[in-house]
């Protein structure tokens, strides 16, 4: 057996889990968070602040969470939450007892994330089967993309990583691997992809300038979203629900935007958000922003 796999744990109990023979399915994989970053502070205050989010959130329903891990796998605080955030309706049961009800109704809680935060199953750190086994890194990537989402704003704990183990069943036994996985982002990156560009030396030094460019940007988008009978005059308010950005990134990327998947004529600001937020996700995907924005 693999030495890292047995100096991974210093738990007896948490090594005779991994053992027993039914632990983990041939061929599967599973990460955890080693014990080694279980007592880490950042990671504690993240826990803590993640817990008291969730609470003051859903206060005014009286909804108390103690722990990340025992309070949120059957799928009812998450399904409080969304409700409460983004205003969604799930076509599920709020209550589920059973271990089935468990499962089918954070299917679809997990289809609504997926949607809304429109990630590919490729990309998502999180499944029904570890959020129903109380993984505890699976349940913090969840509550912190959910977090981000739909509270671009909240101040979550930069910084915070663990040291992880993942195990996976072969034919010669088991094998591990080990990494250092961040749950929120490097705050040190985000800065240094913060510095002034091109357009924040144009407002400070050369204001009498940005008419002009304005002028510029304008027939560039105009001249490109015009081929779908469409006139943008104003910039600043034009953009202010995502609609023009995202077709324009549609046309200039060469891609068919489903109509599914944005609010073409948004009638709330959660729904505007929702069209910024995917747009900036576009671009970030495309590699085209290198820098945070705020969708609000």
């Amino acid at each position: 057996m693999d030495p890292d796999f047995i100096n991974a744990f210093t738990q007896p109990s948490t090594l005779d889990q991994f053992l027993t023979e039914d632990a983990i399915a041939k061929g599967e994989k599973r990460k955890l968070i080693k014990p080694t970053s279980s007592n880490n502070p950042k990671l504690e205050e993240l826990k803590l602040f993640l817990t008291e989010w969730i609470n003051r959130t859903l206060k005014e329903e009286h909804i108390v969470v103690k722990s990340l891990e025992e309070d949120l796998y059957d799928g009812l605080v998450l399904h409080h939450l969304l409700e409460n955030l983004g205003s969604l309706k799930l076509d599920v049961d709020k209550i589920a007892l059973t271990e089935k009800k468990q499962r089918q109704k954070l299917t679809v809680i997990m289809e609504a994330v997926a949607k809304c935060l429109q990630l590919e199953e490729s990309q998502l750190k999180w499944s029904v089967e570890t959020i129903l086994a109380k993984d505890l890194l699976s349940t913090l990537h969840l509550l912190v993309a959910i977090a981000k989402h739909f509270e671009p704003n909240l101040p979550l704990p930069p910084n915070v990583q663990v040291e992880t183990i993942t195990i996976e069943t072969t034919s010669r036994g088991l094998k591990t691997s080990n990494a250092v996985e961040y749950i929120t982002e490097n705050k040190e990156n985000i800065e240094a992809q913060s510095k002034d560009d091109a357009f924040d030396e144009l407002f400070s030094c050369a204001p009498d300038k940005l008419d002009a460019v304005k002028k510029v940007l304008l027939q560039f988008v105009d001249q490109h979203v015009g081929k779908l009978g469409l006139n943008v005059k104003d910039i600043e308010s034009q953009f202010s629900d995502g609609v023009i950005l995202l077709l324009l990134i549609g046309q200039l990327e060469g891609f068919f935007l489903n109509l599914r998947n944005f609010f073409l004529t948004p009638a709330s600001t959660m729904e505007m958000l929702h069209n910024v937020n995917l747009a900036l996700d576009l671009l970030a995907e495309g590699g085209l922003l290198n820098f945070p924005v705020n969708s609000e």
